[in-house]
């Protein structure tokens, strides 16, 4: 083969120019067709368009920032297209491959938007009065819609207090988008009470996205909005018996979005799937540091509607504790965020939940090895660089466990606000920086924003709290490595008996069968989640139908015969009240003077009081009293857990006897149908000098 060059003539000259000219125009007639439009979303795209765009390779394509409307900037890579409405900042569309994902049935203050619950149960969509173009280059825009709040608004208005900077960014070549907030308050600004929810909101169309994913096994096609609307309303509004669905197979289900709550800490990836175009929409939150309430919040996900979330503050399983209030003239700011809207595709597939699923997971894994993100453009978020990290190993000390120091496998160690052992769980308005440490109990904390923190610490398996007793601040760039820790875990003695794990849930304990007429399918075949069914609560007085649980140390075993949740009995009329639960040990020698100890951890409470009497039910007062504690509502929600409460409880020995004893548990209070408590764990602990042979078990 030989490899000729052309000569020029005159002929050949005009023939580069007409090549020339051809070309220019074709460039240029795609380059309009892709930058078409006014701003508004209602335009249609047109297959001659699409195709153009599939024939150009999308690496090479810009980002594109228009704003020729005054209602409309639009964000535009080829590949996702996001409109928003302007100067609000909600995100009232978004088209990927062709799809219109957003309910365009909506208005547009209810398809995409943030928001904030204050003032006893009052919603601002926090609506921005302000565009600005942060950066516009081809490779990345990035935009933002400010709301400024101004001191002489006053206390009576229902503008919260804040000013909030919402930021957007889409980049070359990415299937998505990301986005996050900085609100701020200054000083002199008014006070704040109750702040109970911070959120990012999206709606997508209900005509296609039908099937929800949030984990491997929690996956399915779902009711619709309108199933929920012509159900029957069961205990509260959120939990709906489908009783004329729409898909004849849901049926006789329960639907109930606290049944797809999450804890943060596994609250990576979640959103749904249009089957029919084979298009995924995803939510993917690539860390938990500006979460509230540390790694083992739950929180809510993806539900009904379609509706994916993004959970920044709420006081769902806490309660208020964890709502945020704020000082009369109290400063303050925080970056939520950023997460990133991700959008995928599987064409042709025959599997494509699967598909979509995993590279939904895969790109999950791709965001938190990138995270801390180096592209934003605000100086609030730190790059790696501008962060620290803290070192260490973290070793346990119960010699009635081991005599020597063993390493704490699989700690949960982290780094949040400064406060008192265990304070974390309560912490909202800081970041926190939680990882597990290795089988030898080690661990390090990389890429920990500047700033004070205290150094807390629990381990699987091992009652109480750790905190470091000195604070940690964190410079840019600093890397600090703790001497080696050692945690003492509450202990005064050998133990006589335990009932349960000190893993802060009441899962070992019975979850009872759901039942088949208020079933959610979803958990059918997953027995681990059967907590999340609907109205198990009420299985208590059907196997307690005359007196209370009745617990006996070495004959009865607690993941058969403990019940998950003490909650009140129902007398009837609806007429609720406190329950009491026994347990039942013999001793054979009591050692006197001593003091004996119980151990009592709770794994969640709702205006609940906890009494504890030893060997007489009628004591008054109680040997012991929580007090009123508790407002998680975690059995009404579906939750195996909520706040963890831990406390310790001396038990002179002149009240035991030898041989036979009882140890009474009351939930005193009553009235409602979802007060009541679940255990952690309980631990008998002998006076220190007391023998293992002393306890029949």
């Amino acid at each position: 083969m030989k490899f000729c060059c052309l000569q020029g003539g005159p002929e050949m000259e005009k023939m580069r120019q007409w090549g020339w000219f051809l070309g220019s125009f074709a460039a240029i007639l795609i380059l309009v067709l892709f930058l078409a439009g006014d701003g508004s979303y209602d335009e249609t795209t047109s297959p001659v368009r699409r195709s153009l765009r599939s024939a150009l390779p999308w690496q090479q394509q810009g980002v594109s920032l228009l704003a020729r409307n005054r209602n409309r900037v639009v964000m535009d890579n080829g590949i996702v297209k996001v409109i928003f409405s302007n100067p609000g900042g909600n995100v009232i569309g978004i088209r990927y491959r062709g799809l219109d994902v957003l309910e365009m049935e909506n208005e547009e203050n209810n398809r995409g938007y943030w928001d904030v619950v204050w003032k006893k149960n009052i919603t601002d969509k926090l609506q921005s009065t302000k565009f600005k173009v942060i950066t516009t280059r081809p490779d990345q825009a990035e935009i933002s819609f400010l709301r400024t709040y101004d001191v002489s608004f006053g206390n009576d208005t229902n503008t919260i207090p804040l000013t909030v900077d919402k930021r957007y960014i889409l980049q070359r070549g990415s299937s998505g988008f990301y986005a996050y907030g900085i609100f701020e308050r200054l000083e002199g600004w008014p006070g704040v009470m109750d702040m109970d929810q911070i959120r990012m909101v999206y709606k997508l169309e209900e005509s296609k996205f039908r099937y929800m994913a949030l984990s491997d096994t929690r996956q399915r096609m779902m009711p619709t909005a309108a199933d929920r609307s012509s159900g029957h309303t069961l205990a509260y509004k959120e939990a709906v018996l489908l009783t004329n669905p729409s898909n004849p197979e849901f049926r006789g289900e329960v639907d109930d979005k606290y049944q797809y709550s999450i804890e943060d800490k596994d609250n990576k990836v979640h959103g749904w799937i249009s089957t029919d175009e084979s298009v995924g929409f995803w939510m993917i939150t690539p860390s938990d540091e500006f979460r509230t309430g540390g790694p083992f919040k739950q929180d809510l996900t993806s539900h009904v509607g379609p509706t994916t979330l993004s959970m920044f503050v709420s006081t769902h399983y806490a309660g208020k504790a964890l709502g945020i209030k704020f000082e009369e003239g109290e400063a303050w700011k925080k970056v939520f965020g950023p997460v990133f809207v991700y959008l995928n595709s599987a064409p042709g597939s025959k599997n494509s939940t699967s598909m979509l699923w995993n590279d939904a997971k895969r790109q999950m894994l791709k965001e938190v090895e990138s995270w801390p993100y180096n592209f934003t453009q605000s100086e609030d978020f730190p790059s790696s660089d501008e962060r620290g990290s803290v070192s260490g190993q973290l070793l346990i000390h119960d010699r009635y466990i081991n005599e020597s120091l063993f390493p704490a496998n699989s700690a949960y160690v982290g780094l949040a606000a400064p406060g008192e052992v265990g304070s974390w769980q309560m912490e909202n308005k800081g970041y926190q920086f939680w990882i597990q440490s290795d089988e030898e109990g080690q661990f390090i904390i990389k890429d920990v924003r500047p700033g004070n923190y205290s150094f807390y610490a629990w381990v699987p398996g091992i009652l109480g709290d750790y905190k470091y007793e000195a604070d940690i601040t964190i410079t840019p760039g600093c890397n600090i490595k703790l001497d080696n820790l050692t945690y003492e875990p509450p202990r005064n003695g050998p133990t006589l008996w335990e009932i349960g794990i000190p893993d802060r849930t009441a899962s070992e304990f019975y979850v009872p069968d759901p039942y088949p007429t208020l079933l959610n399918k979803l958990y059918s075949h997953i027995y681990s989640e059967n907590f999340r069914q609907y109205g198990l609560w009420t299985r208590y007085g059907e196997q307690f139908p005359h007196t209370d649980l009745v617990y006996t140390v070495g004959v009865d075993n607690y993941f058969d015969n403990w019940f998950y949740a003490q909650v009140t009995r129902n007398t009837g009329d609806e007429t609720y009240v406190g329950t009491t639960w026994r347990v039942l040990f013999e001793l054979d020698n009591v050692t006197n003077p001593g003091n004996y100890t119980l151990q009592l951890a709770l794994a969640s409470a709702n205006s609940a009081e906890l009494q504890v009497r030893i060997n007489n039910e009628s004591d008054e007062p109680p040997h012991f009293t929580t007090k009123l504690i508790g407002g998680d509502n975690a059995i009404a929600r579906h939750g195996i857990h909520g706040l963890y409460w831990y406390y310790s409880i001396e038990i002179p020995s002149p009240l035991l006897n030898e041989g036979k004893n009882t140890v009474y548990l009351s939930q005193t209070r009553g009235g409602e149908i979802f007060q009541g408590v679940m255990y952690d764990y309980i631990r008998l602990e002998a006076p220190s000098s007391h023998t293992d042979s002393q306890v029949v078990l």
